[in-house]
């Protein structure tokens, strides 16, 4: 299974937007395997968008990330890094589709609401950045897994009633 890192942004948990985006990807039928509510640091922040260091919005990307509490996420399933963004929307909440969570919740570039991974290689960089071994659930069985995945192998004993 695939993992991806998903973060709701300072606007998100300020807005009390946290409930309603987590329940989107349970009910798509991902699994949460990490999550912690955490304070970005500046040197996180630098790190974590050092891509666009050097460009003029990096300061405010530092700026923004670090203003307040975030919910930092990892998420298990088939596809979940592609699923994911398009379950957010697009970058700018302008050109978002109503029903993603960009197109429902945001309005402006910089108030996006919402951070998801754009590769797998991308995933595991970010969390790796974000969350050491420990705090990660390693793959579990959740008992509505075969209502989710088409499997036919029998269901593990671990989700056996």
């Amino acid at each position: 299974m695939e993992r991806t890192f998903i973060a709701l942004k300072p606007d998100a948990v300020q807005r009390g937007l946290a409930g309603d985006i987590i329940s989107r990807f349970e009910r798509k039928g991902f699994k949460l395997v990490g999550m912690k509510l955490m304070q970005v640091s500046k040197s996180l922040a630098e790190e974590h968008y050092g891509e666009h260091k050097g460009k003029p919005f990096f300061g405010g990307l530092v700026d923004f990330i670090t203003s307040a509490p975030i919910v930092a996420m990892v998420w298990e399933g088939d596809n979940v890094v592609t699923t994911g963004r398009k379950m957010m929307g697009a970058t700018n909440p302008k050109d978002s589709e109503p029903g993603t969570i960009r197109g429902d919740f945001a309005v402006d570039m910089g108030r996006n609401i919402i951070h998801g991974s754009d590769s797998v290689a991308s995933a595991q960089r970010e969390i790796g950045l974000f969350f050491n071994d420990t705090e990660l659930l390693p793959s579990w069985c959740r008992s509505t897994e075969s209502w989710i995945y088409e499997n036919p192998e029998p269901v593990k004993t671990a989700c056996s009633v």
